[in-house]
């Protein structure tokens, strides 16, 4: 299956225009992770965006003494958002939970797309801020779950995409 395929059927991708498809299918790097390798660390750069085609990852926050899994992200999920900010570090760690293929792309070559194209930009920002919103929820109900406190969520967003 050729990028811009895999991508078409990509959740994640779900709505854009072909040229936008073929775009990002141009800049795509098909990667894969074995289980258990790390593929961010927390406070490391973030340079790529990531969108899972097969396997999972865990989203987890990662300290000298622990780590708690916030999250899994799967196939049609998207991670490394942050890569398109520029010079900003993870919070999270992104380990694989099982061997993993994902297409990668690099936030700057990303980033230079959305501006060259603005239709892009506002689709992948809006997916973006999706993503972004989706790990606050969800390291706010993983704290909450730590200090006994019940977080009620919605069927929708528990069953979102990315």
């Amino acid at each position: 299956m050729t990028h811009e395929e895999t991508l078409r059927n990509h959740a994640f991708m779900h709505g854009l225009a072909d040229r936008h498809i073929a775009t990002l299918a141009a800049l795509a790097t098909e990667v894969t992770f074995a289980e258990n390798e790390v593929i961010l660390e927390n406070r490391q750069e973030s340079r790529y965006f990531y969108l899972v085609t097969s396997g999972s990852v865990n989203v987890e926050l990662h300290t000298s003494i622990l780590t708690v899994s916030v999250l899994t992200v799967g196939p049609g999920q998207a991670f490394g958002w942050s890569a398109l900010l520029d010079h900003q570090d993870t919070v999270f760690q992104v380990r694989a939970r099982e061997r993993t293929a994902a297409l990668r792309i690099a936030g700057p070559d990303l980033t230079q797309a959305c501006r060259d194209d603005g239709e892009l930009g506002v689709g992948m920002l809006l997916r973006t801020l999706q993503v972004a919103a989706g790990r606050i929820k969800a390291t706010e109900a993983k704290f909450a779950e730590m200090c006994g406190v019940r977080i009620h969520s919605s069927a929708k967003n528990e069953h979102s995409p990315i």
